[in-house]
């Protein structure tokens, strides 16, 4: 259904849409449950609305980065070297999408996003998590390999790609998740600045659209790290394969029974 809004109610209903995206990206690491609906509410064709996401969700990267400065305090050269990675599977995933239709990967999307809300429930109960340190270099590089993938996962297809980040840098750190949440935040943000680096010479972003989301992304990016400081990190990462649980049943049904 396509809302028909008064300009100044449309850049309302964007700015508080941008918010809730933005919390739930920075906190559950699942903007699309709500950014991508909303777009698609207010008109956009589909096709441009992911594109039109990604132009939105880099705002909410500097608001999580002012929220959380004490997390990320020496983590800087982790976080750019995971977002090396994301950042070149990024563009070859977006390549791959302006060659490629990506109707047939929608098929496995739902397998994908169930696997990593298992892992994150998985994470909920144990205590600890194995260091990396600790673990030979093959594992550790194979970890890092699979950061490469999830890039062109992401810049292909993208749904839960935040959540699959956060699996990932879980495994491969041994910090708390309120730690490992704030270092997921910066990293996809920047494998998101590169696909949209792309798209905007390759596809068509909805500016107006984009720019009102974009405001409502940073303040909802500001938010959610500070309610991952106070909530529980059990509770959290319980809540996190919650919404996969429920995202990959709703994306099952779409590909499979609608």
């Amino acid at each position: 259904m396509v809302l028909h809004l008064p300009l100044i109610w449309k850049i309302v209903y964007l700015i508080l849409g941008g918010v809730l995206s933005g919390i739930l990206s920075t906190a559950a690491s699942f903007a699309s449950l709500a950014s991508y609906p909303l777009l698609l509410s207010v008109g956009i064709p589909p096709v441009y609305a992911n594109v039109t996401n990604d132009a939105a969700l880099i705002w909410n990267v500097p608001g999580a980065v002012l929220s959380s400065i004490r997390e990320l305090h020496g983590h800087w050269r982790l976080v750019r070297f995971y977002s090396l990675f994301t950042m070149v599977g990024s563009a070859i995933g977006c390549f791959l999408l302006l060659k490629f239709p990506s109707g047939v990967f929608e098929k496995v999307v739902p397998f994908f996003i169930l696997t990593a809300g298992a892992l994150v429930y998985q994470t909920s109960r144990r205590k600890h998590v194995e260091r990396p340190q600790a673990v030979n270099g093959a594992k550790k590089d194979l970890y890092v390999l699979l950061l490469l993938l999830n890039g062109i996962y992401g810049g292909y297809f993208g749904a839960a790609s935040g959540i699959i980040t956060l699996v990932i840098l879980t495994y491969l750190t041994n910090e708390d998740f309120v730690i490992v949440n704030s270092i997921k935040n910066v990293v996809g943000g920047f494998s998101n600045l590169t696909a949209l680096v792309i798209y905007i010479f390759a596809s068509r972003i909805y500016w107006d659209a984009a720019i009102p989301m974009a405001v409502g992304m940073f303040i909802g990016g500001y938010i959610g790290p500070k309610i991952v400081r106070h909530v529980p990190q059990k509770a959290m990462q319980q809540f996190i394969a919650l919404l996969a649980l429920i995202q990959a049943a709703y994306l099952f049904w779409q590909s499979y029974l609608k």
